[in-house]
């Protein structure tokens, strides 16, 4: 009897840490996690161990070097870099998780809408290449000069020019998680299962929720995570062009923005913002890498 019970196998581990023992065996991704964890505490927790106001005007400090006081410079106005690179982080993070999740809702909408419902599909994937064929950087400048000073004028600079970046960089950005989408949800409602629960007479939105989303939900994690990343290029693109935040709400890329006609007095003004772009991007890039090799049904050992 005791031999019987020493023969039984263990039952494997959950899905959660099956996913994690996969996620840890690429290097990159775990790298990805620390760096793009520390970035995100760094912007949000910094500003209760670096207290100077990111808009405290110093003119006696101005384009000053990394000091003690200033570890990262200052500005032509005497602005701590620094303090400023924290407050734009919290911006651009933000823009950047908003604009993604929206992007993820309208994309996976359309994917799920357009793979279970072949009547609409045509039409769905239609729009879907309209959307593919626009010149999106001109759609997205032409936007925002229609909209800019409406949504200021209803919800002040700042919050009028964060919905209205954050509603272009989403709807201009769905269209690559509708098409991925869609074919993993061509994929699965051929299944027995799916076959079966159509079959016992659940209802069409039961049957998305229950059989179609759960399995397709590898390709949504992954959308999401490089989306972040599209998203804050995006924004940094726009603030760089002078179309985004204003001055005195400073994201990175407008401090690329307004750094760059000093680059040559003062290269730390463009450095440091640049070089957060650059960490927070490459991080959720080799982050979403990871995600996509762990959930890839030939690593999955269950």
């Amino acid at each position: 009897m005791t031999d019987a019970i020493a023969t039984i196998e263990k039952p494997s581990g959950s899905f959660a840490s099956d996913l994690w023992r996969q996620f840890r065996a690429h290097p990159g991704g775990v790298a990805g996690l620390i760096v793009f964890a520390f970035i995100v505490v760094a912007v949000y927790l910094g500003p209760f161990i670096h207290t100077i106001d990111p808009n405290k005007i110093d003119i006696k400090a101005k384009n000053q070097g990394p000091s003690w006081a200033h570890p990262f410079g200052t500005d032509n106005l005497g602005h701590d870099m620094l303090a400023q690179v924290l407050a734009g982080g919290q911006i651009s993070l933000a823009v950047g998780i908003t604009a993604m999740l929206l992007a993820l809702l309208l994309g996976t909408l359309v994917g799920v809408l357009s793979g279970y419902f072949k009547r609409i599909d045509g039409m769905l994937m239609r729009i879907t290449d309209l959307f593919l064929a626009l010149p999106l950087l001109p759609l997205l400048l032409v936007i925002i000069m229609l909209f800019r000073d409406t949504l200021r004028a209803a919800f002040g600079p700042e919050t009028g020019i964060f919905i209205l970046i954050v509603f272009v960089i989403g709807v201009t950005s769905w269209m690559h998680t509708a098409r991925i989408v869609r074919g993993d949800v061509l994929a699965v409602k051929s299944q027995e299962f799916v076959l079966a629960a159509k079959a016992s007479g659940m209802w069409e939105y039961r049957v998305i929720l229950k059989h179609i989303l759960p399995n397709v939900m590898s390709s949504i994690m992954v959308s999401a995570t490089l989306g972040i990343a599209s998203a804050i290029i995006t924004e940094s693109a726009l603030s760089f062009l002078g179309l985004g935040f204003p001055s005195d709400f400073p994201t990175w890329g407008r401090l690329l923005f307004d750094g760059a006609n000093f680059l040559q007095i003062n290269p730390s003004r463009v450095l440091w913002p640049g070089l957060a772009i650059s960490l927070t991007v490459l991080s959720v890039n080799y982050i979403g890498d990871a995600i996509r090799d762990a959930l890839d049904p030939r690593t999955m050992k269950r």
